[in-house]
C-alpha cells in the first residue's frame, strides 16, 4: 500500500470515516521521498544499513504509518505515542505488517515519559551515558507542540542517543540557532545544552496533504550523555541557570542590566559590573552573549 499517494490515502478515509481534526495541526505527508529520508538521517550515526537490533524507535504522532513503517525496517522495535484515536481503523490496516509497532494511544505530553522508556524499552529511567541504549527519537511534530515537545524530552533526561524531527522551518532555525546570534532565544540556548543541534533539510509545503501555510524542516539533535559536564553547571542547579537565561532573553532588546536586575532582584550596577568581570560589555544584550557567556554570568550571579 502506497501511503504517500493521495488516492489511496482519500480511499483510507473514506473506508473508516475520518476527518482532519484542526486543532491537532495533522498535516500527512506525501512527498514519497521524505520519510526514507528522516529515517536514514535518525539511524545513519551508527553507519550500519538494514535491520538493526539493538535500535529502538520513539515516534510521536504516526499520523497514518508513513514514517513508522519506515522505521519498523529498521528499528527493532518502535513505540509511538498518536492522539488521535480516530486513526486506530487506519493504523490498524497500514501496519497489519509491522509486528515490532506498538502504538500507545495518548498525549505525549501528559504520559510518564520516564516509566514508558522502562516498560517498553527495558531501559532505566535514567541513564548516565547513551551508548548503553540505542533509543532514538524520530517524529514529524506537529507545529504547535514543538518547543514543549522537544524541551520535555531534553529535561527530563531521558536514555536518548538522538532527537531527529520535521518542524515548521522558522522553529528550525530557532532551534538551531547558536547563542550569540540574532535568531538564538532561551529555548535555542536549551536545546545547545542538552544536545548539539543541526538542521539537515528543507521539505516544501505542497509535500503534505493538507499543506499547511509554511515550509518545514528536518533537524537532527545528537543528545549529551547525562553524565556530562556541561559549562561547568551542576545538575542541581540547572533550574537557576536556565531562569538567567530566560530573564535574559525576555526583553531581548534591551541592556541584560534591566531584565535581570527585575528578575533576580539585583541592582543593574551588580549585573554591569558582572557582564565587565567576564570580558563582556555592560550594555550587552542577552543575544551577543554566548552559551559560555551565560555560564560564566551564572557563576558570578550565583
Amino acid at each position: 500500500m502506497n501511503l504517500t499517494n493521495i488516492n489511496t490515502i482519500k480511499d483510507l478515509f473514506a473506508r473508516h470515516g475520518f476527518s482532519f481534526t484542526k486543532p491537532l495541526g495533522q498535516n500527512f505527508l506525501i512527498n514519497p521521498s521524505v520519510c526514507p529520508r528522516i529515517t536514514k538521517a535518525a539511524t545513519a550515526p551508527s553507519g550500519k544499513e538494514g535491520r538493526r537490533e539493538g535500535l529502538y524507535a520513539f515516534e510521536i504522532g504516526a499520523g497514518i504509518g508513513v514514517l513508522t513503517k519506515e522505521l519498523a525496517k529498521i528499528c527493532k522495535k518502535v513505540i509511538c505515542v498518536e492522539i488521535d484515536e480516530s486513526l486506530k481503523p487506519i493504523l490498524a490496516e497500514t501496519l497489519a505488517g509491522c509486528p515490532n509497532v506498538e502504538i500507545i494511544w495518548g498525549d505525549v505530553l501528559k504520559l510518564d515519559l520516564k516509566r514508558l522508556f522502562k516498560e517498553k524499552f527495558n531501559v532505566p529511567a535514567v541513564c548516565s551515558s547513551a551508548e548503553e541504549n540505542e533509543i532514538i527519537v524520530c517524529a514529524n511534530l506537529p507545529y504547535y507542540i514543538t518547543s514543549p515537545v522537544i524541551m520535555r524530552l531534553l529535561e527530563e533526561r531521558l536514555p536518548l542517543k538522538s532527537i531527529t524531527v520535521m518542524v515548521q522551518k522558522e522553529a528550525a532555525v530557532r532551534l538551531c540557532a547558536p547563542p550569540g546570534t540574532r535568531d538564538c532565544g532561551a529555548v535555542s540556548a536549551a536545546v545547545r545544552y542538552y544536545s548539539t543541534p543541526k538542521k539537515l533539510f528543507d521539505v516544501s509545503r505542497g509535500s503534505f496533504m493538507p499543506a499547511p501555510n509554511v515550509d518545514s524542516a528536518v533537524i537532527h539533535l545528537d543528545v549529551r550523555n547525562a553524565g556530562d559536564d556541561v559549562l561547568g553547571v551542576p545538575q542541581s542547579d540547572e533550574a537557576f541557570f536556565f531562569r538567567i537565561i530566560r530573564a535574559s532573553f525576555s526583553q531581548r532588546r534591551k541592556q541584560l542590566a534591566n531584565p535581570l536586575s527585575s528578575e533576580l532582584g539585583l541592582q543593574k550596577e551588580a549585573i554591569k559590573n558582572a557582564l565587565s568581570a567576564i570580558g563582556l560589555k555592560p550594555t550587552s544584550r542577552a543575544e551577543e552573549l554566548t552559551l559560555e557567556d551565560f555560564a560564566e554570568l551564572y557563576k558570578i550571579v550565583k
